[in-house]
């Protein structure tokens, strides 16, 4: 939590005003900021001075191991939150790849698991991880990206969270995460859970102890309309101690993950948190 507040301490004092085209306003800026969630004891990276609707990020995540493409797919799991770039975004809604209402498009989960080759089969990058993982293997190349530059007219949304590469010393998993833009307030709520549980699933299936996850990100921000509440609000409060993670020990496999997985397989014990607080959403 610490690492939390101070990054967003850092944007408030530190932090450049840059224009987003895509938005149409100013974001207060920083460049390069490095945190680490300490899976291993089990230290949930949840935010506590405001409430975090945590059950919304692991659903996008198991959206995401799932390959969906369709914001239905994903409020059907207990999220909405790719109703807004799924159906109102303009540049989206006029693409012609685009194939209805809740269309997504090859986003995210989609490039990791159904990723075109030159010769129009898919690779399955998620699975080969899950394989190698699973036979004590790390080829120093087990990493999952959702980041195809050929393909990004066919999408949504560029992935933000675009990349995550896996290795193991011995027994104990690493991941490491590599995020290209992140809306602090909103957005990196959602991310370090998800990195988080990430890796303590992918241990968890594969038979390894998780170790730490490092979280890195290239541009952090806090859009316009969102200074004055994090600055006056959520920055005066006192953080509470970190929860713990509750997983179903019964999630043994990546079909498992596929197939019956839902939001009651999951539960946070311990968290003590303030008031919420609603950030505006930039599309």
């Amino acid at each position: 939590m610490k690492q939390y507040l101070d990054l967003c301490q850092r944007i408030i004092n530190d932090g450049v005003w840059v224009e987003n085209k895509r938005t149409g306003k100013r974001c207060l800026t920083v460049i390069n900021a490095d945190l680490t969630y300490d899976v291993e004891n089990n230290q949930f990276p949840i935010i506590t001075t405001r409430k975090s609707f945590w059950k919304a990020a692991i659903a996008e995540l198991l959206g995401y191991i799932r390959g969906y493409d369709n914001a239905a797919d994903f409020r059907a799991l207990g999220t909405k939150s790719w109703d807004a770039n799924a159906n109102e975004n303009a540049a989206w809604l006029n693409n012609p790849a685009r194939k209805g209402h809740d269309d997504m498009g090859r986003v995210y989960g989609v490039q990791g698991r159904h990723w075109k080759k030159h010769d129009g089969t898919e690779l399955d990058q998620l699975a080969k991880i899950v394989y190698n993982l699973s036979n004590g293997i790390d080829d120093r190349g087990e990493i999952l990206t959702f980041h195809n530059p050929g393909e990004f007219e066919l999408g949504c949304l560029r992935p933000c969270m675009h990349t995550h590469t896996f290795s193991l010393l011995g027994d104990t998993l690493y991941l490491t995460s590599y995020q290209r833009s992140c809306d602090v307030p909103l957005g990196l709520n959602f991310n370090q859970i998800q990195v988080f549980t990430l890796l303590a699933l992918m241990a968890q299936i594969t038979g390894k102890t998780p170790g730490q996850a490092y979280h890195k990100i290239i541009n952090a921000h806090i859009y316009e309309d969102q200074v004055e509440l994090m600055r006056d609000v959520q920055l005066k409060r006192e953080p509470y101690l970190s929860p713990k993670l509750e997983i179903n020990p019964n999630i043994k496999s990546l079909k498992d993950l596929e197939t019956w997985v839902t939001l009651d397989d999951f539960n946070v014990v311990g968290y003590q948190h303030h008031d919420a607080i609603k950030y505006p959403f930039s599309v």
